[in-house]
Parts: C-alpha cells; sequence; structure tokens
C-alpha cells in the first residue's frame, strides 16, 4: 500500500534553493542539474549511485520540486537559513520545457512503506529514481533527472523564461530589516522589474498570532 499524500498544488512546481542559486537562475535564465552524490538524504543518493552503475552512465544529474503548500519541513531542509528561498515557476511550461530535453526524464515521486517492497520481485533499475521511503510522502517531489552514458559531466543548464517565474518567497528567517534590500536587488537584474516578491510569515505571522491574543479568558 502506497503512503497518502498531501494536497497538491495544481498550477506551480516549487523550488526551494538559497538566494546564489536564485541569482543564478534569474541572471542567466536557465535552471541547473547537479550531482544527487552530496544529497542530505544518503538512502537517496545511495539510489541514485545504483541507478547509474546499473545503466552504465557516465553521468546522471537531478533537480528537484514540489507541489506541496509551504512546509517548515522545506524550508527547514531545503532553504535552511536567512538565505533561503523558495521559486515558483508555472507547471505547466516547466514540465513541458523537461519533456522535451533529450536525455531528460521527470515525473513524480513514488513514496512506499518498506514493508511494501520486501514482498514483490526485484526493482526494475528505472524506478531507482523515483522512489522514496514513506515518511518523505508530504514532500510531494517532482524530479528531473538526467542520463548521459557517454559523457562525463558535472552539471547541466537548461534555459527557462522568466515568465515562467509566477512568484519569489524568502526566508521566514530573513530578518525584516534586510527584505528591501534583497527584494531592490532582485528587481534590478534585467527582466525581473515587476517580479512579485514575498518574505515567508511561515514562523511569524501576526493574523495566526492574534488568534491567541483574541482568545477568551477562562
Amino acid at each position: 500500500m502506497s503512503a497518502k499524500e498531501p494536497r497538491r498544488l495544481k498550477t506551480v512546481l516549487r523550488r526551494f534553493t538559497n538566494l546564489a542559486s536564485l541569482i543564478h537562475v534569474l541572471q542567466t535564465q536557465k535552471i541547473t542539474l547537479l550531482s544527487p552524490a552530496s544529497w542530505d538524504d544518503k538512502n537517496d543518493a545511495h539510489f541514485m549511485a545504483e541507478y547509474k552503475q546499473k545503466i552504465d552512465a557516465q553521468t546522471v544529474l537531478a533537480l528537484c520540486f514540489t507541489q506541496s503548500q509551504e512546509t517548515y519541513h522545506h524550508w527547514r531542509v531545503f532553504s535552511g537559513g536567512p538565505d533561503g528561498v523558495c521559486i515558483d515557476f508555472l507547471r505547466k511550461p516547466l514540465i513541458k520545457m523537461l519533456e522535451d530535453t533529450e536525455g531528460v526524464t521527470a515525473q513524480y515521486m513514488n513514496y512506499k512503506m518498506l514493508g511494501d517492497l520486501k514482498s514483490v520481485p526485484k526493482l526494475n533499475a528505472a524506478e531507482l529514481p523515483f522512489l522514496k521511503r514513506a515518511p518523505y510522502v508530504d514532500e510531494v517531489e517532482y524530479r528531473a533527472v538526467y542520463v548521459n552514458r557517454n559523457e562525463l559531466l558535472g552539471s547541466l543548464d537548461l534555459e527557462i523564461d522568466l515568465n515562467w517565474i509566477k512568484s519569489i518567497t524568502l526566508s521566514p528567517w530573513m530578518p525584516i530589516v534586510q527584505k528591501a534590500s534583497v527584494v531592490s536587488t532582485l528587481r534590478s537584474i534585467h527582466g525581473c522589474e515587476k517580479l512579485k516578491i514575498v518574505r515567508s510569515t511561515l514562523i511569524e505571522n501576526s493574523t495566526w498570532r492574534g488568534i491567541a491574543t483574541n482568545a477568551r479568558k477562562d
């Protein structure tokens, strides 16, 4: 039995990353697939390494997105610290570009309980890059994987249109005093003058706090 997934966003794919990566995206109008060898989830990195070995490829690169609502997990794990950002890409043009790129396979992750796999025949190698354990189901991940069997590459840049970026959300840990300067710098990049940029209020929301402030006394 597959783990139950949370509700998915319908129109965007989100990329949680950092300011340096965001600036690279905006200035070059490209997104970058990188080696999964340094991923924090060592089980996931192992699956990718085994996949590379089993298909006898020189290069396997990846880039991960999510359809999840904003969560503390996403910010802390993928964009921890004040320089974290979340890029909201329009889903349809991004997926079409990935599907049209030679060597790239992109699909939603399949989440399984460990016990689900003990009683099934051996997996096909092609399943490995898109399989994760059920405790990660809340990530609602969409993953792009690039394979090159003949050439060794450290990264792969894919061109995007800046109009595919619906909005940018800055880290909830970014000091408020720094927000205006960061927004001004990002909007100074060519083509980004009207980019929607907000700061997450996940950990400090006045409306949520007001619920406690306005609670009745016992």
